[in-house]
């Protein structure tokens, strides 16, 4: 039986009588690739807030990485990475700089900080630029950084909120090679994303409505049991019944 690391029961999260999350029930495999798919509005970002241990859900159950979400989250929190598209490093730091930052923060020793961002840097083939502030560095280089940095205290599951968001198409694949690879040594991937061809890159995707799932399977059988083509065709069946805007 595959190891489940993210479990959701009727996890539901109100705020008076509006339900931006509304009895949503998954459970992700460990080093699955998750796609988690909606509008705005759709409650996919108050999920995930809930799923880092950054919010408390207003009832039903729910386990990350074995901890509880409710009374956990410190402990869910060291055991995850997260990324987003908006800020995952310092760009007035030093590529070394942020790496050893985020590597201290995560707890991960000093030695092991030294020895992991010697093959961290040969690996992104970033070494003559270690020096350089972040800031200085084309998007693309910056994506890969940031990523690499999120898993760098080897998470059992690292959450990525629209990570290749105006990144070009050539940099977009050479991240998911990124991702698979994360994968492949048994990091899961939680990642929610605006390009429905990356959808097509997950092993299953779960796409929300109004707070609530409105589908959740593997690319293949989701465009079957759509009749469509691609899942840019999928989700503009499930988006135009949203009747709400803004998460």
């Amino acid at each position: 039986m595959e190891e489940k690391v993210i479990i959701c029961k009727d996890l539901t999260k109100r705020f008076g009588e509006f339900y931006a999350v509304n009895k949503i029930s998954f459970e992700v495999n460990k080093g699955e690739i998750f796609g988690f798919l909606g509008a705005n509005g759709a409650g996919k970002t108050t999920a995930m807030r809930i799923l880092c241990g950054l919010s408390h859900p207003s009832s039903g159950e729910a386990t990350v990485a074995g901890f509880n979400v409710y009374k956990q989250q410190e402990s869910i929190k060291k055991n995850i990475g997260y990324m987003s598209q908006k800020f995952s490093l310092y760009e007035n730091l030093t590529v070394l700089e942020n790496i050893e930052f985020f590597g201290g923060v995560y707890g991960v020793p000093a030695a092991e900080i030294k020895k992991r961002t010697t093959q961290l840097l040969e690996q992104l083939g970033l070494t003559a630029e270690a020096k350089k502030f972040v800031g200085a560095l084309p998007l693309g280089w910056k994506q890969k950084l940031a990523f690499s940095v999120a898993i760098f205290h080897r998470p059992k599951i690292v959450f990525l909120d629209e990570p290749t968001g105006g990144v070009d198409p050539v940099t977009r694949r050479q991240f998911w090679d990124m991702i698979y690879a994360a994968a492949a040594a048994g990091i899961t991937i939680f990642v929610t994303t605006h390009y429905m061809d990356e959808a097509e890159y997950c092993n299953r995707v779960t796409i929300m409505v109004d707070g609530k799932v409105e589908a959740l399977d593997t690319p293949a059988n989701l465009k079957t049991q759509f009749s469509a083509d691609n899942m840019d065709q999928v989700f503009y069946q499930l988006a135009r019944r949203a009747q709400r805007s803004g998460d």
